[in-house]
């Protein structure tokens, strides 16, 4: 595979610089990267944790047929091509504050659209440009499943105004949107025994899943954490 990394796209956005870059032929397998102020934040080369940080949120519903989403990150793609795909919800809302992100999905030549499936036409689903934060401080919508993928887990966040999602003030407005019997699923590039000792004093049930690496791959699994009322 061509190694070579061209750039496609480069913004400014409300956190500083975002970046995307393609490597590879698509005839050969391209694949995209996201850059965030030059640290990597994702790539198009997999999806299996960013699908299953849906899934598994679903799948531990009470009730999961006519549940009501929230997707914490559009990014690449691939979570809202999983809920899209899934005829469980009837109410998908997926909330992304880079515009720069937006349009590479919204805007030709929307390199990255084909990742998130039919999402963008599911009429199910809203997409909403807002800092995940504030939305959780203002809405009033209630979702029966969360699932926060905005970051590369709760020790390594983006930004350092991300890190208070991840604390009790955090847990504190994802308690307000949550249903009464509501799920929380949180992706992460590693494990963070410190995140799951507060999820396991605020949620009834607390599980940890982790997706092997990719034979080519090095480092630690991805992690989903899955907290039920």
């Amino acid at each position: 595979m061509d190694e070579t990394a061209e750039l496609v796209d480069r913004r400014e956005g409300p956190s500083g610089e975002i970046v995307l870059r393609r490597r590879g032929e698509r005839c050969r397998g391209e694949r995209f990267e996201v850059i965030a102020n030059g640290c990597f934040l994702m790539d198009s080369s997999d999806g299996r944790s960013e699908r299953l940080m849906v899934t598994a949120a679903l799948d531990a519903l009470d009730r999961p047929h006519g549940a009501s989403v929230l997707i914490g990150g559009l990014g690449v793609g691939f979570s809202l091509a999983e809920v899209s795909a899934d005829p469980r919800p009837a109410r998908i809302s997926v909330i992304e504050r880079e515009q720069a992100i937006i349009g590479w999905h919204t805007r030709a030549p929307a390199p990255l659209r084909r990742f998130a499936g039919g999402g963008h036409a599911d009429r199910r689903a809203r997409l909403i440009r807002d800092d995940l934060l504030r939305h959780l401080r203002t809405t009033g919508d209630s979702y029966d499943a969360v699932c926060l993928d905005i970051d590369n887990g709760p020790d390594w966040t983006v930004t350092d105004g991300n890190r208070a999602l991840y604390g009790p003030a955090g847990l504190d407005l994802l308690d307000r949107v949550l249903n009464d019997r509501g799920v929380l699923s949180v992706w992460s590039a590693m494990r963070s025994p410190e995140f799951t000792r507060l999820l396991e004093t605020r949620f009834a049930w607390v599980k940890t899943l982790e997706v092997p690496l990719l034979p080519d791959r090095r480092g630690d699994p991805d992690v989903i954490f899955l907290a039920g009322r």
